[in-house]
């Protein structure tokens, strides 16, 4: 076990190096490369800043007007068809659009329920299999300027649904 810790301590640090005596034996001007990629990597988070601002805002809103409520509200008749546990639902939605909002949901799960319930678990395990969906499609649709989605919200909705029924028969599975 030693060993392996060993070898990820010094890994990421031989990459690196080995990186930097590559691009020396190609004759490649290493620095100037570098500063190259950290400005257009700059420039990359300039042109997607404001979709994440909006993005970051309207979630904000979203979750202190109460639209988040009644959204879970109309819902909550799917549980009758589909078997999940009620007290996640806010944080399946909220996932598809931040990670950071449903990690605040997260925590509040645990103060009420413990990490170790068959909510706490089917959080964690929600959290592990779904995508921040409007968040991914804004950003990177954004940045190579993709304005048609055709399936890819539709899909992910679809595919989120799934992965909370998976994450709670998984979390059923290992908690009861």
């Amino acid at each position: 076990m030693k060993l392996i810790s060993y070898i990820s301590l010094f890994l990421i640090p031989l990459v690196i190096f080995y990186i930097i005596i590559y691009a020396l034996f190609q004759k490649k001007p290493v620095f100037e490369l570098f500063l190259k990629g950290a400005e257009q990597g700059l420039s990359t988070v300039l042109s997607i800043a404001p979709s994440i601002i909006g993005l970051l805002v309207a979630v904000g809103i979203f979750r202190s007007s109460g639209a988040l409520t009644l959204l879970c509200d109309l819902i909550k008749p799917l549980k009758t068809i589909i078997p999940f546990p009620i007290q996640v639902l806010p944080l399946a939605i909220l996932k598809m659009f931040s990670s950071s909002g449903a990690n605040a949901l997260l925590f509040d799960i645990f103060k009420n329920y413990g990490t170790d319930s068959y909510i706490g678990f089917t959080a964690s395990v929600l959290l592990c299999c779904t995508e921040t969906l409007f968040y991914t499609i804004s950003v990177y649709f954004m940045s190579v300027q993709i304005k048609k989605t055709r399936w890819v919200i539709p899909v992910g909705i679809l595919l989120s649904l799934v992965s909370l029924i998976l994450s709670a028969q998984i979390a059923k599975m290992f908690t009861i």
